[in-house]
């Protein structure tokens, strides 16, 4: 990234203020505006997150927000309440009095002397959700939106259920939003009343986890936040971007089809990131691109970006399997809208020998299956971050314990660009089931390269409201559709279908092992093939990425890191292991010193679906001077027939002693899970 030092307006920073709220409460802000901002006003953009802007977010925000800044924005960092140095408790995820605070700020900087009362709101993850939350509820003076890596519908395509299966991830986001939460804020910007904001954490925060088991179904809890419910409740202009191997893609082709005012979508290889540090590469300016956007939406400038294609998408050419790219080779293809004129469904059909073509003439048959519990050790992360080894590994084991079905190998190039879709005439011989499919990419000499994926709870067939259980030995024609992606096949490549009963740790198993029995006559694989577009040819290339000077930090303590996949020779039971975090690191502008270490253990047994388990471990400190306070977070989940079990534990230690400890052990029915 080209570090830019010099812009058109001189920056003032301010690294802490307080916003009222009409309830009394303060939250907690850091400011940057161009110097001259209260005598000439400008527009504000805000991003608004619980993840602590003086510490956790330092780093990141310092080479975004001068930036904008210095080209005319006032950008406003925002902790939500409960979160970092706002006062509160956040007891869960985009709650009404997170989106009302939401509105109630963006008042309130429309009406500060440095703003010219037009706001745009950004965000990423947590503040790409909020934004697109906040848009619905239209606060006047919001007048645009950029929405990166989030998603409309909070049950059908977040961290929670995918398919009506409960995700691995799950467990891994609630532990690690169970150890933020454990965090006081900085006595050096809130003062002596750290100590009992901090209490009021610790013991009012709860277990989101608990929470997120409870609903099961897409109920009115998951509803409450998907902008779905109501696309024409958003009426300002809005930007929404994502790459393939972040968990929030499709949201994007949604967004594109659905919403009624002006639109733009921007779909990468990059994993869950911004763009301009976007990995795998290859990173764009997204900074200039997101300054187009604004100075058209927020100052009325002719920028070109509304002339230009709607949706622009990365096309990845056929790469190697691997835990982690840097870079992943294409080229950008461009769509006027969504759906795309230029993709077309083309239906490749199954048959008994275990074939894929798209003419029949094949035998034709019932092919049945029943997956080992441990296919899926090689699935990666629900939502990659581009750590290594959070990306698909070669398949070719999972493959070995699934039902596969494979073309011929190619005679030319084959492009994809949108969802693909299974549908199979299938029956079971349970009354809950669940499918794992995958497109894969076999390369001549066999290795294979996960493509996309779709899950299904098969007892959400007709819905994710009310599942009903399967009747063992009837037949069901289902339908799977599985993550949009655009891609190219290579010449001499094979097109690889793979169906599994099991997918652990991407899912939590059924609550019995499950055997399949596939009707191939009546079953196919749709795949969006895009032809050539020579429009591709002329799109305007993106700019190089630029950022601000990085924030001053020193790292005391590199974080523990590792991605292991370990077979226990004796048992056979698999496990993956990984490890995470952001070390110990000094912040020399303003003396405080923060540690944070995570770890995650998935285990399962060869013989005994039901011996799932999921083990995660956070620690977090925080220090300046002689002040010193350090968190524990520890969650195990486990399942039975009928119930998920999960333990948990809290403590917090000021110095040496320890402040507070509470412990979890709850049941939850399983709900057709």
């Amino acid at each position: 990234m080209k570090i830019v030092d010099t812009f058109p307006h001189a920056v003032r920073e301010i690294p802490h203020t307080e916003v009222p709220m009409p309830d009394g409460t303060r939250l907690a802000a850091r400011i940057w505006m161009p110097e001259e901002a209260e005598s000439a006003p400008v527009p504000a953009i805000l991003e608004y997150l619980p993840y602590r802007k003086n510490d956790f977010t330092a780093a990141r925000d310092a080479t975004m927000q001068p930036y904008l800044a210095g080209h005319g924005y006032a950008v406003v960092r925002l902790d939500l309440r409960g979160a970092g140095d706002s006062e509160g408790v956040m007891p869960d995820e985009y709650l009404p009095q997170e989106l009302q605070d939401g509105v109630d700020a963006i008042a309130w900087i429309a009406a500060q002397p440095w703003c010219d009362g037009s706001v745009g709101m950004i965000g990423i993850s947590w503040g790409g959700f909020n934004g697109l939350q906040v848009a619905a509820l239209q606060p006047p003076a919001l007048k645009a939106i950029v929405t990166l890596c989030s998603t409309d519908d909070r049950y059908a395509d977040d961290v929670h259920y995918m398919g009506g299966c409960l995700l691995g991830e799950q467990l891994s986001w609630s532990s690690i939003m169970f150890g933020r939460n454990s965090l006081p804020p900085d006595p050096a910007n809130v003062g002596e009343r750290w100590r009992e904001m901090w209490m009021e954490r610790l013991k009012g925060s709860g277990l989101w986890l608990k929470n997120w088991l409870e609903h099961q179904t897409r109920d009115a809890f998951w509803k409450h936040g998907s902008v779905c419910e109501d696309w024409s409740a958003i009426r300002i202009p809005v930007y929404a971007v994502s790459g393939w191997p972040d968990g929030y893609c499709r949201a994007v082709f949604r967004l594109m089809e659905n919403l009624q005012g002006p639109k733009k979508g921007l779909v990468g290889p990059w994993a869950h990131r911004y763009p301009h540090i976007g990995e795998p590469g290859p990173a764009i300016g997204f900074l200039q691109e997101e300054l187009r956007w604004w100075d058209h939406w927020l100052k009325g400038r002719d920028t070109g970006i509304m002339d230009e294609p709607m949706l622009r998408l990365y096309r990845m050419n056929s790469a190697e399997p691997a835990g982690h790219y840097e870079y992943r080779e294409g080229e950008w293809i461009a769509e006027p809208s969504w759906p795309s004129p230029n993709v077309r469904q083309a239906e490749y059909l199954l048959a008994a020998d275990r074939s894929l073509a798209p003419e029949g003439g094949r035998p034709q048959g019932v092919c049945e299956h029943s997956s080992p519990p441990d296919v899926g050790m090689a699935s990666g992360k629900w939502c990659g971050y581009s750590k290594p080894g959070d990306a698909p590994l070669d398949k070719r084991r999972d493959d070995a314990g699934s039902l596969t079905f494979e073309t011929a190998p190619l005679d030319e190039p084959l492009d994809i660009a949108g969802d693909a879709q299974v549908v199979l005439d299938l029956e079971v011989d349970r009354p809950v089931a669940q499918l794992a499919v995958r497109l894969s990419d076999v390369h001549p000499d066999g290795r294979s390269t996960r493509v996309t994926f779709g899950i299904l709870n098969l007892t959400h067939r007709d819905g994710h409201e009310h599942p009903e259980p399967l009747e063992p030995g009837r037949r069901y024609t289902i339908g799977v559709p599985m993550k949009h992606v655009a891609q190219r096949f290579r010449p001499g490549h094979r097109v690889r279908l793979v169906l599994s009963t099991n997918y652990f740790p991407m899912i939590w198993p059924a609550p019995e092992r499950v055997t399949i029995r596939v009707h191939t006559e009546a079953s196919r694989l749709i795949l969006p093939v895009r032809g050539p577009v020579p429009e591709d040819a002329a799109l305007r290339p993106f700019e190089g990425p630029e950022g601000a000077p990085p924030f001053p930090k020193e790292v005391l303590e590199q974080p523990d890191e590792y991605w292991e996949i370990v077979e226990d020779a004796r048992t056979g039971a698999m496990e993956m292991r990984l490890a995470d975090g952001a070390g110990r690191v000094h912040f020399p502008g303003n003396d405080l010193t923060t540690y944070a270490q995570g770890t995650e253990r998935y285990r399962i047994e060869p013989a005994d679906i039901g011996s799932a388990t999921g083990h995660t471990r956070w620690r977090y400190e925080m220090a300046r001077g002689d002040w010193h306070i350090a968190t524990e977070t520890e969650t195990v989940l486990t399942a039975d027939k009928t119930d998920f079990i999960v333990r948990a534990r809290l403590r917090a230690w000021e110095g040496d002693a320890l402040v507070h400890e509470q412990e979890w052990d709850e049941r939850i029915p399983r709900h057709l899970v």
